[in-house]
């Protein structure tokens, strides 16, 4: 008898099973038997299962028309034979030694199940799946989600491997439905007398990229709503009556990204909504309490409040609203000693409007450049996506603090500032009024202290807001692929004073030396074509390597030397496709230890090279980057 039963579900992922069954295969786990159920797959998939059979006994195929997963899943349980069970998407992939350590603990223990942490798979790259990033961050032995309520997020199958005779004795099956898994998962946890919790991650899970590639990402459709409406409401009542204490935690989740797929699908169908997918939230939001309902953002939380009211075409109202900028509730204020902030909107009742600790602050820097040695800006500063009209008149002050040290150097401090409506260019291109408080600054290097300059630090520009009880602050940032362009470094003595933003769009100022200077930046029919000059040339052939921030992946590319005169060319063609919503690749010139070039260009140029768009930038520490979007 095997010691590890694995069930295998697959429809339609002939471009990724023989990948799945291999890293299963490869498993130092041995013992096992894998168990491939075929839901009616209409292209080549069972094929790839079946030039796997005769290679390794331990596979099977079995066939069937096009039930769902869920029923896929039971079949493949009626096979199995193994002491343990674990369950592995068709699409997705398994670490060589996930379930040996994963077996391991449970023969150590005597624990019902055991589970580990899981990494998103985008291609070729590895990065921690939000759901179980916390709730994995430590290690723990025969514990349960009652004394670990983070594992309420633990919802998905297969980072899992249950005793045999435990999933038995609780009589678990899948629901023939979408989104089968969750209540299941959820039942295990709660039904088991202990859980072991491993830090190693056990699972890639794998996010495809073509569309209408996976439940999730049809999740628009009425039946795949419907379905995904119905685990939610068999997994509340699950709580509800097994661990009530864990509901709250189940809810603050559920109304974050359940409903907000309701609310995006609902709205879509407007008038012509299925009254019975209304029917179906409304049920599930009655038992909903106060208290998660105020862990959704005002402007979800009045979403959801008029699905809940079955107000379908004005929930498409505020929705559309929402989407292009528009939506721009009033706040206020109650009390004296004790404030608290509210949100206006007619549609939304007063136990349901506190904002207090929601609002923060939303910055965008709206021009900088130097003037006369110094570095002038302006920008606005607003409260979330409120209209801060009854606000009237706040203090606004802004300055630099060096990370590190914490030093301060003062920039602007205005009192009385009225805020204003402006219309302003979004990422998508669109004008839209945007509300808030201008602010002007100017910094003047000479103030910097000679060893300030020395420490070629990171100066980062902040903002803060002050007034009518109201005290928020935060750096200055704004969408990084908007104006204004970032404004060539300027030099005092030896240290270069290079004005920065991050990644994430915050703005700073970098102090730094330079080994070596790129002069000319630009894009020249579809090439990245830099040229510069190099402090020391040494005795190697340089070479230029991208290096990409996400995983490390390194490419190499030709730099042609004349003296101290440097030039390179990079086909952007050429350049491996991106990862995720973004990937940014650093420019490094290679000659035994790397180069890190400062960029003295200002220009900011994007381009598109066959279907793919690309934005030249500097990076935090002035260093080229070259990011794909």
């Amino acid at each position: 008898m095997p010691v590890l039963s694995v069930i295998v579900p697959f429809h339609n992922v002939e471009k990724y099973i023989g990948d799945c069954l291999d890293s299963i295969a490869a498993q130092t786990l041995a013992e096992l038997e894998v168990i491939c159920v075929d839901d009616g797959s209409g292209d080549e998939g069972p094929a790839v299962v079946e030039s796997l059979l005769a290679g390794d006994p331990r596979i099977t195929l079995i066939r069937q028309d096009n039930h769902g997963v869920g029923h896929a899943r039971n079949v493949g349980l009626r096979h199995a034979s193994g002491e343990y069970l674990a369950f592995v998407d068709g699409d997705d992939t398994v670490p060589r030694d996930a379930f040996k350590r994963l077996v391991s603990s449970l023969e150590d223990t005597g624990s019902d199940l055991a589970c580990g942490n899981v990494m998103r798979l985008y291609r070729n790259l590895l990065v921690p799946s939000w759901a179980h990033r916390q709730a994995f961050a430590r290690p723990a032995r025969r514990t349960h989600i009652t004394r670990r309520p983070l594992l309420i997020r633990d919802r998905m199958l297969w980072n899992k491997v249950y005793r045999r005779s435990f999933w038995e004795s609780q009589g678990l099956s899948f629901p023939e439905r979408m989104y089968e898994d969750q209540p299941v998962a959820m039942a295990a946890h709660i039904g088991a007398r202990s859980v072991d919790v491993l830090a190693r991650v056990v699972y890639h899970w794998r996010h495809r990229d073509e569309p209408d590639a996976s439940i999730t990402q049809r999740r628009l459709e009425p039946g795949n709503l419907r379905d995904r409406l119905l685990s939610v409401l068999q997994t509340a009542d699950l709580l509800a009556g097994g661990a009530p204490k864990l509901k709250p935690d189940f809810d603050r989740d559920t109304l974050d990204i359940d409903m907000t797929v309701a609310v995006e699908a609902l709205a879509a169908m407007g008038g012509s909504a299925d009254p019975g997918l209304v029917d179906l939230a409304v049920r599930y939001l009655d038992g909903v309490s106060r208290e998660a309902w105020r862990s959704l953002p005002f402007e979800q939380r009045l979403m959801v409040h008029l699905l809940h009211e079955r107000r379908i075409d004005e929930l498409s109202g505020v929705v559309a609203q929402a989407g292009d900028g528009r939506l721009r509730p009033k706040i206020g204020s109650t009390g004296l000693l004790r404030r608290r902030w509210y949100g206006r909107h007619p549609s939304m009742p007063v136990h349901l409007s506190e904002v207090s600790e929601e609002l923060a602050l939303l910055t965008r820097l709206v021009n900088l450049d130097w003037r006369d040695g110094v570095l002038h800006g302006s920008g606005r500063v607003a409260v979330g996506r409120f209209d801060v009209g009854e606000l009237r008149r706040v203090r606004v002050r802004s300055w630099m603090q060096e990370r590190g040290t914490g030093d301060v150097v003062p920039l602007s401090d205005a009192d009385g500032v009225t805020p204003v409506w402006e219309e302003t260019e979004q990422e998508d291109g669109v004008w839209l009024a945007e509300h808030g408080f201008p602010f002007r600054f100017a910094f003047d290097p000479g103030v910097l202290s000679r060893a300030q300059l020395a420490r070629h630090g990171l100066w980062d520009l902040r903002v803060q807001l002050r007034g009518h009880g109201l005290r928020l602050e935060g750096k200055v940032a704004g969408p990084r692929w908007l104006p204004p362009l970032i404004p060539a470094p300027r030099r005092r003595g030896r240290v270069w004073l290079v004005p920065v933003r991050n990644a994430k769009g915050a703005w700073g100022v970098r102090l730094r030396t330079a080994a070596a200077v790129i002069g000319d930046c630009r894009l020249d029919d579809g090439d990245l074509v830099f040229s510069g000059e190099m402090t020391d040339v040494g005795d190697g052939e340089p070479v230029l390597r991208l290096q990409r921030r996400s995983d490390g992946e390194e490419m190499y590319f030709p730099v042609a030397l004349a003296g101290q005169d440097f030039h390179a060319r990079v086909p952007l063609a050429g350049i491996d496709e991106r990862v995720g919503d973004e990937s940014w690749w650093e420019v490094v010139i290679d000659q035994g230890n790397a180069i890190r070039p400062l960029v003295r260009t200002r220009q900011r140029a994007v381009a598109t090279v066959d279907e793919r768009r690309f934005l030249l930038d500097r990076g935090e520490d002035g260093c080229l980057l070259l990011a794909e979007r």
